[in-house]
């Protein structure tokens, strides 16, 4: 097993600092009006949200499935990252920056341990 889940974690985290750095610092606009398309796409807000995330997933799929050359491990990793913001989201709870970042990273990790350790 080694590290290679705390490598994940970790690329995770630099993925998802990535995403929202490229999308709100330098892709705004271009952001803003796909998010329109979007809009006028779906039927409601919450169905406009599910795509954002879906997208994002998306995003990590790809970096990571680059970064380690494995489909799975791309697939396996954004799966559990969708399945951390859906909870948050949902749970409504806001503590800020380093919270949301140490949630991640901590439900990102153990999974990636329970995953390697059953190899």
């Amino acid at each position: 097993m080694e590290l290679i889940w705390f490598y994940i974690a970790l690329f995770l985290a630099i993925s998802d600092e990535i995403h929202t750095r490229i999308l709100w610092n330098v892709f705004f606009d271009f952001y803003i009006l796909l998010a329109g398309i979007i809009k006028e796409t779906v039927s409601s807000n919450i169905q406009l949200w599910l795509v954002h995330e879906g997208l994002e997933a998306l995003f990590h799929f790809i970096v990571l499935s680059l970064v380690f050359l494995s489909f799975e491990i791309g697939f396996l990793a954004a799966l559990i990252h969708l399945v951390v913001d859906l909870y948050h989201q949902l749970s409504g709870v806001d503590h800020g920056w380093l919270y949301h970042r140490a949630l991640h990273f901590t439900v990102e990790s153990v999974f990636f341990i329970m995953v390697f350790s059953a190899l």
